[in-house]
């Protein structure tokens, strides 16, 4: 479900014209939806429900902490890669216990504040790192549960940016070498090693490379436990797709299909740690017109959002489907896709305000007719929208706004100028 839709013509979030939280708030904006976050979280709750599946919602994708609450009050539990995530985790009432730390490079300050916290498992990304933390536990008097992160060499076909599970990258062990890592390290007294974490990378569009991954990892495990080693979970990590076009990314169903039969008589826990596929189309950036421009056959629509507010245009070439919050009838029923074909419509370059050519949200892309001061939704902008902003240029960081059903609250405000400096002072 995405509720983002038309009514008379106007764009509505749930029950919410957008025009009204312009109008409040000023743009840019980042707009969420409730509606939309619960039900994404519910259905891979229900696709997974044949097995003991932990969802962990991915903090990296959107860290609000008033929509981390929501998800930790729907169950949720969190995947981290930070000290700060963890902070937001602990702020917004998360079970720790359902907490998985994953990054190559955690410092001593996170490990230890991350041990002292009780987090579920550390995921482990190289044997330095988990005989540094064997150290840390050992000096802290603490004890912790680690998943082993297993390179299993499989390519989910999607940005290289965001491919993080072939041999060339800097996450994970080879599966190779994964043995040898429990050989040495399953039996110490501070760091019990009892699980496995693979994680492809993010914006699966198929199935199958997740399929793959399991049929990989499972015979490593079974050797594993052969061996006399307790191998309880096994963490899929995240990247499942969303959809950024129409119907163009599978849904949790489908996932399901293809991974539960895998594992339904394995014994073994699961978790997930999906982010895009919860957030992204919970959430959209609401920008205005500022001016519109020709350049010799090209025809420019500038916008008062810029690459520091929504980078991935520019740094993933991703698309985000761009239309006017106010239009006709007859533009209001669309797929999502840069195929369009309909009388009307202009071939224009979104663009940003920022020194620099890469600042763009879409190139020759059909819209309906714009002017001067109407409102452009930029959607399936929840996942690494905000939580990739910036300063640059000195721009202060946009508001972030929650819709629920016929209400909306300013859960981040506009960051002011004065905000921007105060740390320098």
């Amino acid at each position: 479900m995405d509720s983002f839709n038309y009514k008379n013509g106007k764009l509505f979030a749930e029950d919410v014209d957008l025009a009204k939280i312009a109008a409040s708030v000023g743009t840019p904006v980042y707009i969420y939806s409730k509606a939309t976050i619960l039900d994404h979280f519910e259905k891979t709750k229900k696709a997974y429900s044949k097995l003991d599946t932990t969802i962990c919602y991915s903090i990296k994708a959107c860290g609000n902490i008033n929509i981390l609450k929501i998800l930790a009050e729907a169950g949720s539990g969190f995947d981290i890669v930070s000290g700060g995530e963890l902070f937001r985790a602990q702020q917004a009432g998360a079970d720790i216990k359902k907490t998985v730390y994953a990054g190559v490079g955690k410092t001593d300050t996170e490990i230890i504040s991350a041990l002292k916290a009780g987090i579920g498992y550390f995921n482990i990304e190289s044997e330095a790192e988990l005989e540094h933390i064997i150290r840390l536990a050992e000096q802290t008097g603490t004890k912790a549960k680690a998943a082993l992160r297993v390179n299993p060499d499989v390519d989910p076909k999607t940005h290289a940016h965001i491919t993080t599970g072939t041999k060339e990258t800097k996450f994970g062990v080879d599966i190779e070498r994964a043995q040898k890592v429990f050989e040495r390290y399953a039996n110490n007294s501070f760091v019990n090693l009892c699980a496995i974490h693979v994680h492809l990378g993010s914006g699966g569009k198929t199935i199958d490379p997740y399929c793959q991954a399991v049929k990989k990892i499972l015979p490593l495990i079974d050797a594993l436990r052969k061996k006399g080693y307790r191998i309880e979970a096994l963490d899929l990590g995240g990247g499942y797709g969303a959809d950024y076009r129409t119907d163009s990314a599978p849904t949790a169903a489908d996932y399901a299909e293809g991974i539960v039969p895998l594992l339904i008589d394995k014994n073994l826990k699961l978790i997930l740690e999906p982010g895009k596929s919860i957030v992204a189309n919970a959430g959209i950036l609401l920008t205005k017109v500022l001016f519109l421009k020709q350049g010799g056959s090209k025809k420019f629509v500038i916008v008062d959002a810029g690459m520091n507010d929504l980078i991935r245009p520019c740094l993933y070439d991703a698309f985000h489907f761009i239309w006017p919050a106010k239009v006709k009838e007859q533009f209001t029923h669309l797929k999502r896709t840069d195929k369009l074909d309909i009388k009307g419509l202009e071939f224009v370059d979104v663009v940003g305000p920022i020194c620099e050519g890469a600042d763009f949200f879409a190139k020759d892309r059909a819209l309906p007719p714009v002017e001067r001061g109407d409102l452009i939704s930029i959607f399936t902008a929840g996942a690494y929208g905000y939580t990739m902003a910036s300063n640059y240029n000195a721009r202060p960081l946009p508001a972030e706004v929650l819709v629920d059903g016929d209400n909306f609250k300013i859960i981040r405000k506009r960051q002011t100028y004065e905000d921007m400096i105060s740390l320098e002072k």
